[in-house]
């Protein structure tokens, strides 16, 4: 833990949002394999939207960076966002039967507006601390949610359908990744003062409120 001072202190802040993803019907769908296949359609369609945004966010944290090592962090996950990440989608996607050409005139929901709306305006006028702690949610809370599952629900990662969604954000390959963040962002405050980690709480906080609104967007499929 005291090596993950700040981590810690936004998961701490943040932990009551976090347990409420847990009990979401639509995290609890995917669980049991009990979930609607178009509730899940439309929550990947908006995901694949919100993707590029999150992947532009990361793009300011290589603009805002000043040392060369930090802007390789950076770039490397906007990388891994559009070929990585996104290859998840892209198969679910042609199990749908959507074309990327359809999935990318599908309008984003009002909630998924709001969410990259957030983060973009930290991007725009913070700095690289504050990019981490608005991406950091979205990226941790994965891994949280699908070892959760994993854990108490063993046979999801065999599931015909959801399987291929748990194994990817339950892997040691996803969570290596996450812990690459958390590092980043331990560097990045490193002698930050009460004040500017309290700021840094605030965005990572609202951030995990956006997260629990994207699940609801999802289970009522709300545009």
């Amino acid at each position: 833990m005291k090596n993950n001072q700040t981590t810690e202190r936004l998961l701490a802040a943040s932990r009551t949002i976090w347990e409420g993803y847990l009990t979401h019907p639509f995290v609890q769908g995917i669980a049991d394999g009990s979930l609607a296949a178009e509730k899940f359609r439309f929550y990947l369609l908006q995901d694949y939207l919100y993707l590029f945004d999150y992947a532009k966010v990361f793009a300011q944290g290589v603009v805002k960076s000043r040392e060369p090592e930090v802007m390789r962090t950076f770039a490397s996950y906007v990388s891994s966002i559009l070929n990585g990440e996104m290859a998840i989608h892209s198969g679910y996607m042609k199990r749908l039967g959507i074309t990327e050409e359809q999935a990318e005139h599908v309008k984003p929901s009002l909630s998924n507006q709001s969410y990259t709306a957030y983060m973009r305006a930290v991007a725009a006028e913070e700095g690289p601390a504050e990019i981490m702690a608005a991406v950091l949610s979205c990226a941790i809370s994965y891994e949280y949610i699908a070892k959760w599952i994993v854990q108490h629900y063993p046979n999801a990662a065999q599931h015909e359908f959801y399987g291929e969604w748990v194994q990817s954000y339950a892997s040691e390959e996803y969570a290596a990744e996450n812990v690459r963040l958390t590092g980043l962002l331990e560097h990045l405050t490193a002698g930050y003062t009460e004040p500017q980690l309290a700021h840094l709480t605030d965005i990572f906080v609202d951030c995990s409120r956006f997260e629990a609104m994207f699940w609801d967007m999802a289970w009522n499929e709300a545009m």
